[in-house]
């Protein structure tokens, strides 16, 4: 008895620019090149891989369109001296204009998938669900294939009958099951998911789920990279017609999984693990880091280093993703930073090895203290004279970004974004925000790891990056004297506690005092939420790496009176 079809297949796992048409197309070439190589007969790139995720208004632009089908048809001649080679490839497809159609204005753009082969466009699959939730806005760009009228795409490789689907379309029964009756034996499913933090599970058991709801087996070809605050983590994988997860690639590194798979459902190849949480988050900020600077074309970053655990975890991010020697730390000492924040600073920047200089904010604080003082007179220090400090040390940093073009990375976390306890073109002025989906409890876990996992320091040991002291000391903005953050906040476990419930799993007050925490930390909190809008609408883009953080996934409104 013969043994089933077997067919070698690479999941490119391709870190793609938005716009970026040419180096995605090449990165595109020289991944099916390399597997074809290899022995791989179907190479399966992720979502839109042409032009990365998520194009956003680029895609309502007709050159872009036709950009993008240009680009498509010239990748597939590029294939043709690979014989027997099938690419599928994601891109936005636009339909042709029908001049005896009056029933749209403008021709209907598509989600789209296509195999290419000898060097044609074979057949074009159209996404069939589209989601519209959390940081994704695909309605506002896409139609369905479904609603279209376009059904599924089925394509033999070696005997093998593989069936395509796009993301979303797999998360949900239907497309799945249209593949499989239109006779698909494995179903190929490309990906641009976005990153938060125990996704990879979620993902794999979904899949699973598909996997045996269909009897098929299921290959995860997935995005990797940083585009804005989105990351896209990768670990792309195989499951067999039993639900079992048996091959998986690095997760947030490009890579090209090689797989075998029959047409009876098995599946093999190499199974890298999933990091745990504390390195799936430190990964993702070097990762998006990296990218955001690396994509747009920034030559460092400054960082205000204070001493404190937020910049300290800001730094040694931020050397892991761009060396040493493209990142400049600056200490800004005012009348109540403290000896120790002096010593902790100086202490982390020579062990990573990066430029350190000091600019004494004092003489600036006194003059702006003199130049407000016939306004302030009869007036009682507060929040006033400590925002200043911050908007001192905001306007040098960015002053050294202007003249070196080097970006400024800001450190305040999400805990501090929730309650906007940070300052306008303060602390909050920069380019970049790291932590901006961190929480305090987080950061100091994120601490804790990376001195346990060791780092490369300056001397070219491996060793602790962080300063024990710097996550041992209670945390302070050092904006007046003995200053603490909790004489303004409640303890960050309870704050953080308070911020997943309201926040991120949008449970009400009353849900949240009636899990047993104190009514007046619930209404403080959430009060601060509400009235720091403003704040967070004026802050600088920063890393998502929760299921909701405060960007495209948080639209909430600035004016509202509705509190619950």
């Amino acid at each position: 008895m013969s043994s089933p079809a077997s067919v070698r297949v690479a999941l490119a796992q391709i870190n793609a620019t938005v716009g970026d048409l040419a180096g995605n197309a090449q990165r595109i070439l020289q991944a099916a090149r390399e597997a074809f190589e290899q022995g791989s007969r179907l190479v399966v790139t992720p979502e839109l891989a042409l032009t990365g995720y998520p194009p956003e208004d680029l895609l309502l632009r007709p050159a872009f369109m036709a950009a993008c089908a240009q680009h498509l048809q010239t990748l597939a001649e590029q294939l043709a001296d690979c014989p027997g080679l099938h690419v599928v490839v994601g891109h936005p497809h636009a339909e042709t204009p029908d001049v005896r159609s009056r029933s749209h204005a403008a021709p209907r753009r598509f989600n789209a998938a296509s195999v290419l082969s000898e060097g044609h466009i074979v057949a074009t699959y159209a996404k069939r669900d589209l989601p519209n939730y959390q940081v994704f806005d695909e309605r506002r760009y896409f139609a369905s294939g479904r609603d279209a009228g376009l059904g599924p795409v089925v394509f033999d490789v070696q005997g093998v009958r593989f069936g395509l689907l796009i993301c979303e379309d797999a998360w949900l029964e239907e497309p799945a099951a249209a593949a499989c009756a239109a006779g698909a034996q494995v179903l190929c499913v490309l990906n641009a998911s976005p990153f938060h933090i125990d996704k990879h599970d979620e993902r794999e058991e979904r899949m699973a789920a598909r996997a045996q709801a269909t009897g098929c087996a299921l290959l995860y070809s997935h995005l990797v990279g940083g585009q804005d605050e989105i990351i896209f983590d990768g670990a792309s994988f195989g499951v067999d017609a039993q639900g079992i997860v048996q091959t998986r690639a690095p997760a947030f590194d490009p890579d090209s999984l090689l797989l075998d798979v029959t047409a009876a459902g098995a599946v093999s190849g190499p199974l890298a693990p999933i990091p745990p949480l504390e390195e799936q988050v430190w990964r993702a900020l070097v990762l998006g880091v990296r990218d955001y600077l690396g994509k747009n074309g920034f030559p460092g970053a400054i960082i205000g280093l204070s001493g404190g655990v937020d910049s300290a975890l800001v730094l040694a991010v931020a050397v892991e993703a761009l060396g040493a020697d493209k990142v400049r730390a600056v200490m800004m000492p005012s009348p109540y930073t403290a000896d120790i924040s002096w010593i902790d600073a100086r202490d982390m920047a020579a062990r990573l090895g990066v430029r350190y200089d000091e600019i004494g904010i004092t003489p600036m604080f006194e003059a702006f203290n003199h130049a407000l003082a016939p306004q302030f007179t009869g007036l009682a220090e507060d929040a006033t004279e400590e925002n200043i400090q911050a908007r001192i040390r905001g306007t040098l940093l960015m002053a050294l970004s202007n003249k070196t073009g080097a970006i400024v990375l800001t450190t305040g976390n999400k805990s501090e974004m929730v309650t906007g306890y940070c300052t306008l073109y303060g602390d909050m002025a920069g380019g970049f925000a790291v932590i901006k989906d961190v929480a305090k409890t987080l950061v100091y876990r994120l601490c804790l790891w990376k001195n346990q996992q060791g780092g490369l320091l300056a001397d070219g040991t491996i060793g602790e990056v962080i300063p024990e002291r710097i996550i041992t000391r209670p945390p302070s903005a050092e904006l007046r004297p003995d200053q603490k953050d909790q004489d303004s906040l409640p303890p960050y476990e309870v704050l953080d506690a308070i911020l997943a419930r309201y926040m991120e799993e949008d449970q009400s007050i009353e849900d949240i005092v009636a899990a047993g925490f104190d009514r007046a930390d619930v209404e403080r909190v959430t009060r601060l939420i509400k009235i720091n809008e403003y704040k967070r609408r004026q802050a600088p883009v920063g890393i998502r790496i929760t299921h909701r953080g405060f960007g495209r996934d948080w639209r909430y409104p600035i004016t509202s009176k509705f509190r619950a």
